[in-house]
């Protein structure tokens, strides 16, 4: 039977070995092949939005979405967060947790549902969360959607000067100041091809923060750390098996477009799909093409994408 319909479902918390409690939503029916949703630096699993989650129930997928450790509901660690001087050097802290921790967080939340095998679909951050995973537990995947992301090489997928500038501002502490704050940077990189829906974005970002159990700032500059501390992931990259599909756009300011490039470089027989005109964002006019990417991705799969529905 259906654990939920639609793109319903409640908040549910998974205590892992590790001590920490893992957020997730879980839609769609159990009999369909199940994709998780792995989402970027600072966001929590709403970032996906009611019509992604919808699309892709209704293409025949059981959708499991989590909160990443320190953002939303899940748990914000006690180690402090780096100084502003170690994120701009890039030193890590010795206490610093890295992606393949992470990447354990989400396969733990699998366990716990009693998921052997899923198509992982990660965008940004939580692309290079998927990748982790991909390459380090390859007997889980299905197949890997890298959105995007990128490799960990300081030599790709930089963001633009611009966008530092604009991350390099002091970080909001009030509800008003994150939603002004999002919309500053959602707009700076959503792509010239796809403006934003001003309104939309801002009850994403107040949701956001509603939802954060913890403190916004500091979880993101330890997630900013866990992707430092990782370091150049290429070489791990070649390792990955699974069937896999590298999304991005060509107006990326804040993930450049090389670093799409060079994950399908690493990644032996990727396909790549580059879309005109989008940024760093998924828009409400592009989610119908990317979940169609998806299910085409998976039912090229194979084993546990045979039944998916494709338009």
């Amino acid at each position: 039977m259906p654990e939920t319909s639609g793109a319903e479902s409640v908040d549910r918390f998974a205590a892992l070995p590790s001590g920490l409690t893992i957020c997730f939503r879980d839609f769609g029916d159990q009999a369909d092949p199940a994709i998780l949703l792995i989402a970027g630096m600072g966001e929590d699993l709403t970032f996906w939005t009611d019509s992604f989650f919808g699309s892709l129930v209704a293409r025949g997928f059981r959708v499991v979405a989590i909160d990443n450790r320190d953002v939303g509901q899940s748990t914000f660690v006690s180690a402090p967060p780096p100084a502003l001087w170690r994120q701009i050097a890039a030193r890590p802290r010795s206490d610093a947790y890295a992606l393949a921790d992470m990447a354990q967080d989400a396969v733990g939340v699998l366990d716990r549902l009693g998921i052997s095998r899923v198509h992982l679909v990660g965008r940004s951050m939580g692309g290079m969360i998927a990748q982790t995973i991909a390459a380090t537990a390859p007997e889980r995947v299905l197949s890997l959607t890298s959105l995007y992301s990128t490799t960990g090489s300081k030599k790709v997928g930089q963001p633009a000067l611009s966008t530092i500038r604009l991350l390099a501002a002091p970080p909001a502490r009030t509800r008003t100041a994150a939603v002004r704050a999002h919309l500053r940077l959602t707009r700076h990189i959503a792509g010239a091809g796809y403006p934003i829906d001003d309104a939309a974005e801002a009850a994403i970002a107040a949701r956001g923060w509603d939802r954060s159990t913890g403190d916004p700032a500091a979880g993101v500059a330890r997630q900013v750390q866990a992707i430092q501390r990782s370091g150049d992931r290429t070489a791990q990259l070649s390792r990955i098996t699974a069937p896999t599909l590298v999304i991005n756009g060509d107006r990326d300011l804040l993930v450049d477009p090389s670093g799409g490039a060079a994950t399908v470089r690493a990644i032996r027989s990727a396909q790549h799909v580059v879309i005109p005109g989008m940024g760093h964002h998924i828009p409400e006019a592009l989610v119908g093409p990317v979940t169609e990417y998806l299910a085409q991705h998976a039912a090229r799969a194979g084993e546990g994408g045979n039944h998916v529905r494709i338009s």
